[in-house]
């Protein structure tokens, strides 16, 4: 039984790319906290930056695999 390389390519860059809305999504409100907190929070800080980096890896990874975001 053969697979089609076209298709599974097609899956995995389809959950990806929703990988990659859901770790935005995760960073932006990561931002949005830490602009709301008026005291200085290292774990609300580290939280930002930790999502900040999930997010450009997976972005540096899009453009190693050529994955368009549409």
């Amino acid at each position: 039984m053969f697979f089609k390389k076209a298709k599974l390519k097609k899956d995995f860059d389809a959950k990806f790319v929703s990988l990659m809305k859901e770790t935005k999504e995760e960073w932006q409100q990561a931002q949005n906290i830490e602009a709301l907190i008026d005291d200085y929070d290292l774990t609300i800080i580290v939280q930002r930056k930790i999502a900040e980096s999930k997010h450009f890896f997976l972005y540096k990874e899009a453009r190693i695999r050529k994955i368009l975001l549409k």
